[in-house]
């Protein structure tokens, strides 16, 4: 495939990245935008693929590809269909309707990668382009803080995550099941039981608009759901007990809509009588390792 580099003379010398960007085409200007932004990237190389989730993806610029799912297949499958169709040895996964402002983001996050070969996951501090407030669930930390400050963690926010590729392969991709919400929790915990830590760089800015992920019911079942499916797949049965009845307690505390609470149950019916996937349960030393990191596997 045809690389993108600032300096052919130092391509070989240059952090190789595969970039999957996954859209459903209903969002042009936005995907102009993240497609803009990584072309404008500098000191890496990068292939780049469109995945059109149930859509064909045309026109694009030179350079850059395209994967064409016939059907929604959900968010973590439609990036699994992309890491195929590229190279790079750091794989990045970003949103139609987000984008990386700095030209030089990539470089220094290849940067972070180098320097620490116990990190396996990456997210960078994520701000909306419009300078609206940020929710704080952009910082995945129990006490978000400081957004500009670094730190391991033990979740991501999907939109924009740098992760090595042997690694990536190695622990089976994003959780295809999920189809929407939570795999960014499952693949943290699955890259920190492989023996590699996740960090939030504060550093390195991606862009992303402010919108309310529960805005509509569908959505609030679906996490209920997978809230239930990520304690089944991921969690020994003593954590995925006190997983569960922790954020029953919060989701139920925190529920406002009008018919919030109803579609909360009907996901967690769901996600205990539906199948699931695969089981593996993490490692006791894992959730030690992921206390430590302030951030214990039952919130």
């Amino acid at each position: 495939m045809t690389a993108m580099t600032a300096s052919p003379t130092l391509a070989v010398e240059l952090p190789s990245y595969g970039a999957v960007l996954l859209t459903q085409g209903t969002r042009p200007r936005e995907l102009a935008t993240a497609i803009a932004s990584l072309r404008a990237q500098r000191g890496v190389r990068l292939d780049l693929v469109v995945v059109g989730n149930g859509w064909q993806p045309a026109p694009l610029p030179p350079q850059v590809s395209a994967v064409v799912l016939p059907d929604n297949v959900g968010i973590p499958a439609g990036r699994n269909a992309g890491v195929p169709a590229v190279g790079g040895d750091l794989l990045l996964f970003l949103d139609d309707d987000a984008s990386l402002p700095q030209p030089d983001a990539l470089a220094r996050l290849a940067a972070v990668f180098a320097a620490d070969p116990s990190l396996g996951l990456v997210q960078p501090r994520v701000q909306d382009p419009e300078g609206r407030p940020s929710p704080s669930r952009w910082v995945p930390r129990l006490h978000p803080g400081d957004p500009s400050r670094s730190s391991d963690v033990c979740a991501v926010w999907e939109g924009a995550v740098v992760v090595r590729r042997t690694l990536f392969e190695a622990i089976g991709g994003w959780g295809a099941h999920f189809f929407y919400g939570h795999e960014g929790i499952e693949l943290a915990w699955r890259v920190w039981d492989a023996g590699f830590r996740v960090r939030y760089i504060g550093e390195v800015t991606a862009h992303h608009p402010v919108v309310d992920p529960c805005r509509h019911h569908d959505a609030l079942r679906y996490l209920a759901r997978n809230r239930v499916w990520l304690a089944r797949r991921n969690l020994p049965l003593p954590l995925a007990a006190a997983y569960l009845l922790t954020w029953f307690l919060l989701t139920i505390a925190r529920a406002s809509q009008p018919g919030a609470i109803h579609a909360l149950l009907i996901g967690y019916r769901d996600g205990f009588i539906q199948p699931c996937g695969p089981r593996r349960p993490l490692r006791w030393r894992t959730a030690w390792l992921m206390t430590r990191a302030g951030r214990p596997p039952v919130i």
